[in-house]
């Protein structure tokens, strides 16, 4: 059971300045069959859903089994646009996997959203995937000519694991050695759900148990909300199946920890843990670091809401300058509005945030954000400030300069569109129209994570890639060559 949508897809606020795209949330519950129908796991993924709606905001769909057929429902759209109780209402079973989707790989449209489905004629196989895959190439030249009925690298890994002899189990024995890129899974057949983890382990998933079944998740935050305990982190390079034998693990690679360090920065809700670190801790610690690294003479710290508050209030802290609220946000625009006529498109950020005169006017001030890709919206926040009667604007960044792309499911800007990629941090500032611009060092981020800096992905940063891969060989533009 599936439905297209019919209607356009929406604009964001200003395309040609789109920050960091957050990837994709992926979900999965089992509940013993007993269970079934008090347990409702179609309302348990959209739930999980929910709570990782942050990470894609394109497309939503949920994928539940009974034990005899599966049955998936997606479309275009937020969790709450896609799913209401009727529908879900028509997802019964005991076993459930979800997906909420941005696009890193294949054109944004309903056929490319998630979980993938594909029948055979011993059953069939639902798919979740958070990351992006680098050698789809060589994994779609694994399979018979139109065979792929999608332009992604997950309509890939579906393929191979639904049509390979022995069942998903031994399809992923035979293909996830070989797949390479970032890949955190959640699949099911109509018995077991499954769980899998790259060995560089770059994307997040956590494992949690209910009081009777288990739940996976990309963030802790996506168990929280459905009252699952966590137990850990999926290993890199470890499978996981869940049915009525109980929880079994097995490892398909030896583990290789790279975990992507803009999970921290970004990415993440705040009250998600990572490696048992807070990421709500770290951000307000990088924010303390940044404050002794770029120390200023100021009135007031704000923040950019949202993504900037932990830093600033870290910042503030460690530098004793008040904090307080520079921006009222409009709480009711996100990625899917109205696009705004030429008329007032010049008008851009204010959507989003507008300042308030009274709190900046006559004061210096530091603003802090999380992180600056192509600068336009920085830029927009300068200018604003300014505007409103801001004497000094010293802009501070709780990310080191974002350099290089991201092959690995975040879909920043190329290279060439990267205003630091191109522009030293003066340059940037003199751009920005910014009094002082500070960005937190590599090392400092590092250490607010507690992480050691070699089990970390920190490519965007300094462009050391833990796999290796040519910018041409990038998953959303080979994958046109393959696909029919």
């Amino acid at each position: 059971m599936s439905r297209r949508a019919d209607g356009r897809l929406s604009h964001e606020l200003n395309p040609s300045d789109k920050g960091p795209q957050d990837a994709c949330g992926v979900f999965g519950v089992w509940v013993p069959p007993d269970a079934a129908a008090t347990a409702e796991v179609s309302k348990l993924a959209y739930y999980g859903l929910y709570a990782l709606q942050h990470r894609g905001q394109e497309s939503a769909g949920i994928a539940v089994s009974d034990g005899a057929r599966i049955v998936v429902f997606k479309d275009m759209g937020l969790v709450s646009q896609v799913f209401d109780e009727s529908v879900l209402s028509t997802l019964r079973g005991h076993m459930a996997l979800g997906h909420c989707r941005y696009s890193t790989t294949g054109s944004p449209t309903w056929e490319n959203a998630q979980p993938t489905f594909r029948s055979t004629d011993s059953g069939a196989l639902a798919l979740a995937h958070n990351g992006n895959l680098i050698n789809t190439p060589e994994l779609a030249a694994r399979l018979s000519p139109g065979e792929l009925t999608a332009t992604t690298d997950t309509e890939v890994l579906t393929a191979l694991l639904a049509t390979r002899e022995g069942g998903p189990l031994a399809a992923a024995r035979e293909i996830l050695p070989v797949t390479r890129g970032a890949f955190s899974l959640v699949f099911m057949d109509e018995q077991t759900l499954y769980a899998a983890r790259d060995p560089e382990g770059i994307r997040p998933l956590v494992l949690g148990r209910l009081e009777r079944g288990w739940a996976v998740a990309s963030e802790t935050a996506g168990l929280d909300i459905i009252g699952a305990q966590f137990v850990r982190e999926v290993e890199p390079g470890e499978i996981i199946a869940i049915d009525a034998d109980g929880l079994r693990s097995e490892r398909f690679a030896e583990a290789r920890p790279k975990g992507c360090i803009f999970e921290y920065v970004y990415v993440a809700r705040p009250d998600t843990s990572i490696a048992g670190r807070s990421v709500q801790a770290t951000r307000v610690e990088v924010g303390r670091l940044l404050a002794k690294e770029h120390p200023v003479e100021a009135d007031l710290v704000i923040p950019t809401p949202e993504s900037g508050t932990p830093a600033a209030i870290g910042y503030a802290e460690a530098s004793g300058i008040p904090y307080g609220q520079g921006f009222v946000k409009n709480s009711y625009v996100g990625r899917t509005f109205i696009q705004p006529s030429q008329t007032i498109r010049q008008l851009g950020i204010r959507l989003k945030l507008n300042p308030l005169r009274e709190a900046v006017e006559g004061k210096r001030l530091v603003v802090v954000d999380d992180s600056i890709v192509r600068g336009n919206t920085q830029r927009a926040i300068v200018r604003m400030l300014r505007e409103a009667g801001a004497a000094e604007v010293h802009v501070r960044i709780s990310s080191p300069p974002v350099r290089w792309p991201c092959f690995y499911g975040i879909d920043f800007a190329t290279r060439a569109e990267l205003i630091a990629g191109n522009l030293n941090v003066e340059e940037v500032r003199a751009s920005l129209g910014a009094d002082s611009l500070g960005y937190i060092s590599l090392d400092g981020l590092v250490q607010a994570t507690e992480q050691p800096k070699e089990r970390l992905c920190r490519a965007c940063f300094d462009g050391v890639y833990p796999i290796p891969v040519e910018e041409s060989a990038r998953g959303k533009h080979v994958l046109e060559t393959v696909t029919p």
